[in-house]
């Protein structure tokens, strides 16, 4: 990606990836990175956004750690009041939370053994976020006190269909020299994994029964065979906004085994 986006109130879009790149047991493959949020208040204390995305994830699968202090090191001009961590401790990391306790865990990984990649290393914005964006951080607010335009895109699964991407996963996935493969969701499974094996485009076809649900299969990728674990996305089996009761159920039977 070439083109620089910016969150509301400056901060630059930056790219989100495994930082450790020594060889690991497993590849976890997600969605996209997720954000830092921040509750804006204005002088008099009011709220403006209960939760307003202003920069990257620090880290893939980020846990919420020192979200304070990366909120306090965004300035706005004081006639705008002032951003503060979230009243809901939960709008910050919960995948990444959740990731550990209801995925790693049951399978005896840790952050330490795992190589964590997204089929999107960019932060993107929700309708929701889109909405309170244009509603709160106006035109005039940008013109009357030189703020940054904020240009981060909405996510849209289009941008999943990229040869390029695929490729870089391919080449993390095998300098990763990880032997199990985890999915995360139906969309690794169809801009990924169908790619190499054209029987699977969907989470449910590998099984949505107590029996099948979290099962290793053996496939091909790339002239290597992985132990492929499909699960659930963790806002499914964390119950985060949106999300399925089914998945989540058969997800908390595969946790107690």
């Amino acid at each position: 990606m070439t083109e620089r986006y910016f969150f509301p109130f400056g901060q630059e879009l930056k790219k989100v990836e495994q930082k450790d790149k020594s060889p690991k047991e497993a590849f976890v493959l997600g969605v996209y990175a997720s954000a830092v949020h921040a509750r804006w208040v204005d002088k008099n204390d009011k709220q403006v956004v209960s939760a307003l995305a202003v920069a990257s994830e620090p880290e893939i699968f980020w846990r919420g750690d020192n979200a304070e202090s990366i909120i306090r090191g965004i300035e706005i001009p004081e006639e705008l009041g002032t951003l503060m961590v979230p009243t809901d401790s939960r709008l910050n990391g919960p995948s990444g939370r959740a990731l550990d306790e209801l995925f790693l865990k049951p399978l005896g990984l840790t952050r330490q053994n795992v190589w964590l990649c997204d089929l999107l290393p960019y932060s993107r914005v929700n309708e929701n976020q889109r909405k309170a964006i244009e509603k709160n951080y106006t035109q005039e607010l940008i013109r009357k006190y030189k703020l940054t335009v904020t240009t981060i895109p909405l996510f849209d699964k289009k941008e999943l269909n990229s040869p390029s991407r695929r490729s870089e996963i391919l080449q993390e996935l095998e300098d990763s020299k990880a032997d199990t493969l985890i999915l995360l969701g139906d969309l690794p499974i169809y801009w990924f994994l169908r790619y190499f094996d054209n029987r699977y485009s969907k989470l449910a076809q590998f099984g949505d029964t107590p029996n099948a649900y979290g099962k290793a299969h053996q496939i091909r990728i790339n002239e290597r065979f992985y132990s492929v674990i499909p699960l659930c996305h963790p806002r499914q089996a964390n119950r985060l906004g949106s999300s399925s009761d089914k998945w989540g159920g058969l997800h908390d039977l595969w946790i107690r085994g």
